[in-house]
């Protein structure tokens, strides 16, 4: 078992998928429904693990600032942007195991993110029930991307603007579409998400997943918010 010093990893729901599901969404309204501590695993890769990312690439001889714009989004296959991202999800979820166990909670967290991978929360998490898998439809995915421009955006510099769009959004249905196979292999419940229900009735089914974990519930779920809204 991991080391754990406040038994926060045993006491974790976890939700994994792929981007612009409606996992960050869905994680904050239990969070207020049921008084839980969330835990958003791209804020925190985002922002706490980047002098971890830098002491890696120095580390391995690597440039501290990463890769150009274009060696990350442009000159690649969105198969090989899938399998680096897939490579490093490993390193990236000992990060966000080590944010967790600074976390104490009398409560459940609710950890989300596209990195929590089923194959390795599986043998943290006990049981296949304490883990669900959200992923959007491919035409969920596409009114995101029409309705949310940062849902496809690379940032800037890169020297061709659209093929590094459609690398990115090719990569994160490749991405998402391991994160299926893994969870249905490993027996995780799969939810697809393809818009027809808002994300208050989308985490209600995440909460009747979680059900045997959960406390009685504190208030009801706030105002009822459009799945597009989230950003994972």
């Amino acid at each position: 078992m991991t080391w754990d010093p406040f038994g926060t990893l045993g006491n974790t729901l976890w939700i994994g998928g792929g981007q612009w599901a409606g996992k960050s969404t869905v994680a904050r309204l239990l969070a207020q429904r049921y008084g839980l501590t969330a835990y958003h695993y791209d804020y925190h890769d985002a922002r706490g693990h980047e002098d971890r990312r830098v002491a890696r690439r120095l580390r391995l001889g690597e440039p501290p600032a990463g890769p150009d714009p274009d060696t990350m989004w442009v000159r690649p296959t969105p198969a090989e942007l899938a399998e680096e991202t897939l490579d490093g999800f490993p390193v990236r979820f000992e990060w966000a195991l080590d944010d967790l166990r600074g976390l104490v909670s009398g409560r459940p967290i609710i950890a989300e993110g596209w990195g929590l991978r089923p194959e390795l929360v599986a043998p943290i998490a006990g049981s296949p029930r304490r883990m669900v898998v959200m992923v959007p439809t491919a035409a969920f995915r596409e009114r995101q991307v029409r309705e949310l421009p940062r849902a496809a955006a690379v940032g800037a510099g890169v020297s061709d603007p659209d093929r590094a769009q459609r690398n990115r959004l090719e990569r994160d249905r490749l991405v998402a579409e391991d994160a299926v196979r893994s969870a249905r292999g490993l027996g995780i419940r799969v939810i697809e998400v393809d818009g027809a229900l808002d994300a208050g009735a989308v985490a209600g089914q995440v909460a009747d997943h979680f059900r045997p974990y959960l406390p009685a519930a504190e208030n009801r779920f706030g105002p009822r918010l459009p799945a597009t809204e989230d950003r994972g």
